[in-house]
């Protein structure tokens, strides 16, 4: 063999061992992500000192877990917490922090949300179902990792305050699932758990009960009472149901192969399912359980620093070597984008719930709580008619009428609040003595709320504004606005989709065959040009958060050519 053919072929073998590395790096810097959420669960686990329920799928899975002590919603309810989950942002800076705008939380941007409501804003004004139109230049965080070649894929549920877009999912209902992907297609997927939401506290009231109610631990705030032993007996039984579903999904990763290339998030959208929990700014209703499960991560470690719901988009973007956008609010604890500084503060709110309005705003450090009340003539407690399906709610509520509740456990129905409250959340982990009155710990107030201030600033906090006003903002006298209709150009194959509606995003399908394009599936995000592919008809859509969709284009591909 000559020299020259030597070198060829070491040369070849050289490229051949390039290539691999190379096909290497993309793997490790695009990591599978998989969320297994659940709902309305404060850390009622063994992990965080709470053995009561027996969860041996998430005790296994955190001990080969990053552990989060200090993981906090910005907003103790669902659809709030859950828009700044899926956009990084505030809820109080987009809009979309009164719970609940819409009926059909989980449609698309073509079901309109437009209907009766017994919601009213602080001046008594009546409010209609709507979907929030968000700042034009705030996109669903999904859509980046689309565009980077995810497959991302929600199972089922969104709630996000707005009608989530086309583009956001790849797939998005009851049978979006990550093994639908093409092959070595890192994915995104979403798997949220309803077992453990509030609505199963008298939905699973029938369920056996595998938490004996005579040995729940009860919280300084709930009396003695076999009525509320039995529904914290429920919420602990309902946990129990939800660390086997989980088990189910860890069990199909690992069937599927796909644990060595998956990195696993455990959470809840907030704190609660109990009176005094959910809606609530404090510990209760924000504090939440949160592991991420690295392959081959450290056993056991755990993590004190703070980290808010606002963090985890641009998280995500960074795990999977994406740079956040400068526009988000959160910063990224994890990944190649990981914030150099450590979070200083958390921040919550409170507006309105249901038919109840009212403005709070929270922000606490790793040891003391700080709230402002701008309505302290207002109840502490909300009489929502959701809540008072469960017995222990009711139970409650007679408690207190007949001054049956010690100062502790009526704390939670004052009818009138300070203008500000402070806790120290180490003493008084349940936040019952109000400190605000004592000038021991006047560096603090001032400390705390001289940052509100800036905060509420920086992220514009829209809640001053009657929710009247902010809808007629949005939907100008009372109609949604609408996409405009994109524009389509062809030049050498190559297709180009424009929409003159500001932050619009686009979807299409290219099809070998005539359809009627289904609204929950099937969409490509249009982030670059894209080649005609012998596709016979092209289908395009556009529409920006809020607004209903565009008209459908459809293209006979044949007839151009």
């Amino acid at each position: 063999m000559n020299k020259q053919r030597i070198k060829i072929l070491l040369f070849g073998l050289f490229a051949v061992i390039v290539i691999a590395l190379v096909n290497r790096k993309e793997k490790v810097d695009q990591p599978n992500i998989l969320w297994l959420t659940c709902e309305d669960i404060s850390p009622y686990f063994s992990f965080y000192g709470d053995s009561t329920a027996q969860t041996p799928v998430l005790d296994k899975l955190a001990s080969s877990s990053l552990v989060y002590d200090n993981a906090f919603a910005t907003v103790g309810v669902c659809a709030p917490s859950r828009s700044s989950i899926i956009t990084g942002m505030y809820p109080i800076s987009i809009g979309t922090h009164n719970m609940r705008t819409g009926r059909d939380y989980a449609g698309w941007g073509t079901r309109v949300y437009n209907g009766d409501s017994e919601a009213k804003d602080i001046n008594g004004t009546p409010i209609s179902h709507y979907s929030a139109v968000i700042p034009s230049h705030v996109k669903c965080f999904t859509e980046y990792l689309r565009a980077a070649g995810y497959y991302c894929t929600n199972n089922a549920k969104t709630d996000y305050q707005f009608a989530p877009p086309v583009t956001a999912w790849d797939a998005s209902g009851n049978d979006a699932h990550w093994k639908n992907r093409k092959d070595g297609q890192p994915f995104f997927a979403v798997f949220n758990h309803e077992v453990t939401h509030e609505s199963r506290m008298w939905m699973n009231k029938n369920l056996e009960m595998t938490v004996n109610p005579d040995s729940v631990p009860l919280p300084a705030y709930f009396p003695e009472n076999p009525i509320v032993r039995q529904d914290v007996a429920r919420n602990y039984s309902n946990i129990e149901l939800l660390d086997a579903q989980i088990g189910e999904r860890l069990t199909e990763l690992e069937e599927a192969g796909l644990l060595e290339n998956t990195i696993v998030f455990f959470y809840s959208d907030h704190g609660g399912p109990l009176p005094r929990g959910k809606r609530e700014h404090y510990d209760s209703g924000l504090k939440v359980p949160f592991i991420v499960s690295f392959p081959k991560s450290i056993r056991g470690d755990r993590v004190n620093e703070l980290i808010s719901f606002v963090d985890l988009a641009p998280t995500i973007l960074s795990l999977a070597g994406i740079e956040p956008p400068a526009y988000m609010q959160g910063q990224a604890f994890l990944g190649k984008f990981k914030s150099e500084t450590k979070r200083k503060y958390i921040y919550g709110s409170g507006d309105r719930f249901d038919e109840y309005p009212d403005r709070i705003r929270s922000i606490r450090d790793s040891q003391f709580m700080y709230v402002r009340n701008y309505h302290p003539e207002l109840p502490a407690y909300k009489d929502v008619a959701y809540r008072k399906n469960m017995d222990m709610m009711n139970e409650l509520i007679k408690l207190n009428n007949n001054n049956e509740l010690n100062p502790e456990q009526a704390y939670y129905f004052r009818t009138t609040k300070f203008e500000e409250e402070l806790y120290n959340c180490k003493a008084d982990p349940f936040q019952l003595n109000n400190l605000i009155e004592d000038n021991t710990f006047e560096p603090k107030i001032s400390e705390l709320s001289y940052a509100m201030d800036n905060w509420l600033i920086e992220v514009r906090d829209m809640g001053a504004m009657p929710e009247a006003e902010i809808l007629n903002n949005m939907w100008p006298k009372g109609i949604q606005p609408q996409t405009e209709k994109p524009s389509i150009s062809i030049n050498d194959e190559i297709i180009q989709i424009e929409c003159t509606t500001e932050g619009a995003s686009i979807a299409y399908i290219s099809s070998k065959t005539e359809l009627e394009p289904n609204l929950d599936s099937g969409w490509q995000l249009y982030h670059k040009p894209i080649e005609n592919k012998n596709a016979s008809f092209l289908y395009v859509l556009a529409n920006r958060i809020g607004y209903k969709d565009s008209e459908i284009v459809k293209i006979d591909l044949l007839k151009i050519k």
